[in-house]
């Protein structure tokens, strides 16, 4: 062109737009300024006695933009996935040691408050760690959960009762300028999800409208059986038709940007100031209802408030397992049996051993499997009636010495207890129907409860036991 050549057109339009195909169209282009044109990144070159090309090098060149866009989005959830992973072992590797700390600070601090009085200073004194060690073990359940890493425990629920439950609780997170409006549908299906979760799910959605809603506005939470076509999954990739349990969360407040809802469900993304937010919260909420096998839609304009629906997929019938929590058993009734506990951390050992004799049962105690073994065989008088072991430990974990202690006696009962997680104890085979497994960090009141609970089982015929239990001690012992 006069003044003017194509290479220079091409070096800047890849300046100010790099991404964009180049096609050069031109009746003198040689080989060698072909080539040239190539080299400097042009996508092809059309001679204009061939422009029947043209049409199809365009398809070509846009096809190549599509796909390095492709490649793009799939490094970038690569890179996310990795970072996921990063997280999640990190996660999983702090997990063990930081409830164990958890669950002495818990404990103690119950026993504490045990033997104040409710009017005296210490007592107070006692609820302020109390509260700061809950604030701190739902924290690193957060991490967990989104990192999906934490043990999950679903059952049937109901989850328009379990909203109702949580009402009052959720009436003191909102603050006095802000109404709340709790709407159930009459009756609403179930679901099959860990109740803690539910509840965790709901307050952070609860949390997020309040801050949204500084000056105050209206909060409505609605649960209502809902159907799901295949229009609706065609407009939302991934999801899929059926029936479901919605539960929903709207506000009035400043409504959610179209920026800001790409990056609502990454971890770690906030737009509240620093110290006021962790960024965990939705994407916990996400970890939470994809493990349920649901999914969050989010709707919002600007100074219109925004809407969270939140989908469960419907249970036709209720099964036979029970929401129960162990905290509520309360102030669990005691015994007079022996029990074993194996523990290899001397904090948490010590403090069963006072939580359970103050109860009135014989506590025998061991710091890892090959100590357990040796109490257990040693041990003369009143026979052990149940063992609660740490599942991982050094030496010889929990689960091994367990299976060789049911051999010496079938009817022995084990109650696990770890501050693991799901991937270690599905390794571990403690996730097996039947299996007893206590979460730490767990109560005093907790760990007394099971214990009882147990106790007060019926016993196994020593014929009933799993044969593959005897199976797989025969072959270790060769």
């Amino acid at each position: 062109m006069p003044g003017f050549d194509g290479i220079s057109a091409l070096q800047m339009a890849h300046t100010r737009c790099p991404k964009v195909p180049v096609i050069f169209v031109s009746g003198t282009l040689g080989e060698e300024k072909a080539i040239d044109s190539l080299k400097n990144g042009a996508t092809d070159y059309i001679l204009k006695g061939s422009l029947a090309r043209l049409a199809p090098a365009v398809k070509r060149a846009m096809e190549e933009v599509d796909a390095r866009l492709e490649r793009q989005r799939l490094e970038e959830r690569f890179i996310e996935a990795q970072k996921m992973e990063v997280i999640g072992r990190l996660a999983g590797g702090v997990a063990h040691d930081f409830n164990n700390i958890l669950a002495v600070i818990m404990g103690y601090n119950e026993v504490m408050l045990s033997e104040f009085e409710p009017e005296s200073t210490l007592y107070k004194s006692a609820v302020e760690i109390r509260d700061a060690s809950e604030r701190a073990a739902g924290l690193t359940k957060q991490l967990l959960v989104f990192s999906r890493k934490q043990t999950v425990q679903p059952v049937i629920l109901d989850l328009e009762n379990s909203v109702q439950k949580l009402e009052s609780m959720l009436g003191r997170l909102v603050g006095a300028n802000i109404k709340m409006t709790i709407i159930g549908e009459d009756p609403v299906g179930y679901i099959r999800a860990d109740n803690g979760y539910i509840g965790q799910v709901l307050m952070n959605l609860v949390v997020n409208a309040c801050d949204a809603m500084p000056n105050g506005g209206n909060l409505t939470i609605a649960t209502a059986n809902v159907t799901l076509d295949q229009d609706y999954a065609d407009a939302h990739p991934g999801e899929k038709p059926g029936h479901f349990v919605r539960l929903r969360v709207r506000d009035t407040g400043t409504g959610i940007t179209d920026d800001v809802r790409a990056h609502l469900f990454e971890a770690f993304f906030t737009t509240k100031p620093i110290g006021k937010g962790t960024g965990l919260g939705l994407a916990t909420c996400q970890s939470i209802v994809r493990q349920c096998g649901g999914h969050i839609d989010v709707a919002s304009e600007l100074g219109q408030g925004a809407t969270f629906d939140i989908y469960f997929p419907r249970v036709d019938r209720p099964g036979a397992e029970t929401s129960a929590s162990l905290d509520q058993i309360g102030a669990a009734k005691g015994g007079t049996e022996t029990l074993l506990i194996v523990e290899d951390d001397a904090s948490l050992r010590n403090l069963a051993r006072t939580v359970l004799e103050k109860r009135g049962y014989k506590v025998l105690l061991a710091s890892d499997g090959l100590d357990g073994l040796r109490v257990a065989r040693e041990h003369q008088g009143t026979p052990i009636r149940l063992v609660i072991t740490d599942v991982i430990m050094p030496g010889m974990n929990g689960k091994v010495m367990a299976d060789e202690l049911i051999a010496d006696h079938p009817g022995l009962k084990i109650l696990f207890t770890s501050g693991y997680t799901d991937d270690a104890m599905a390794h571990e085979g403690v996730l097996d129907p039947g299996v007893h497994l206590l979460l730490k960090p767990h109560t005093p009141a907790a760990l007394a409860g099971k214990v009882r609970e147990l106790l007060d089982a019926p016993d196994v015929p020593p014929g009933e036991m799993d044969e593959t239990v005897h199976q797989r001690i025969i072959l270790q012992r060769g």
